[in-house]
């Protein structure tokens, strides 16, 4: 059986249905992410719902790096410290949270990291802090892109409610850490960056309702 608490399942169950409901959200190979063992799952940030959607499908246990402005009150800090997540003070080398990253990794677990810093204001895939980079080669994680797609149209960065949607998220190819070793922590956030940038593409050029006044203007897809 996986090692997966009661709390975690029931929560998990609601999830999928509110989710299911009111997004209609499809996922795409969950495949690619380990069943055990330290992985880093790096999303891009499109809302409020995503550290929900980036592993409400996995049949393992994740944790969460987030911003410590969450902790602020008291009753929501302790709800999301029982499901893992862990302050991180953003815009600053936060030495405690880079162990802690280390410790959850070294233990095992599944980090979920958005290295954007902060929601996406119009649904493209924005520039990354390093941060990340250098916690995945200390901890030699495999890594996994997640493209969350969909949920800026429902609930986008100033709206204080979200709408109905559709929703997709996907997962993309493993990359281990044998293939990532020889880059620097800019050139592996470059690296990360343009996989979900690709991956947003492709979904786009099949699906071209989802596209976005910017599609086709972005540089990182036409260099390739």
């Amino acid at each position: 059986m996986d090692n997966v608490s009661l709390y975690w399942r029931f929560l998990r169950f609601l999830c999928r249905w509110q989710t299911i409901l009111q997004f209609k959200v499809r996922i795409h190979g969950t495949h690619n992410v380990p069943r055990e063992g330290p992985v880093l799952l790096v999303c891009n940030h499109q809302s409020h719902m995503d550290p929900v959607l980036a592993t409400m499908a996995l049949p393992r246990e994740s944790c969460y790096m987030a911003r410590d402005s969450l902790w602020a009150n008291r009753w929501f800090a302790r709800l999301i410290t029982s499901l893992n997540a862990f302050p991180v003070k953003r815009h600053t080398a936060d030495l405690g949270a880079i162990k802690e990253s280390l410790r959850r990794l070294k233990s095992g677990m599944s980090l979920v990291v958005f290295p954007e810093g902060t929601r996406t204001p119009d649904g493209r895939i924005h520039p990354m802090f390093p941060g990340l980079a250098s916690i995945a080669k200390k901890a030699g994680a495999p890594i996994v892109p997640v493209l969350i797609d969909g949920m800026y149209q429902a609930w986008p960065k100033g709206s204080p409610f979200p709408r109905t949607g559709s929703v997709i998220i996907q997962y993309g190819d493993l990359i281990p850490p044998a293939e990532y070793a020889g880059l620097s922590a800019d050139e592996l956030v470059q690296l990360l960056r343009k996989r979900l940038i690709h991956m947003q593409h492709r979904l786009h050029e099949s699906l071209p309702e989802r596209r976005l006044p910017w599609h086709g203007a972005q540089p990182e897809v036409l260099e390739d």
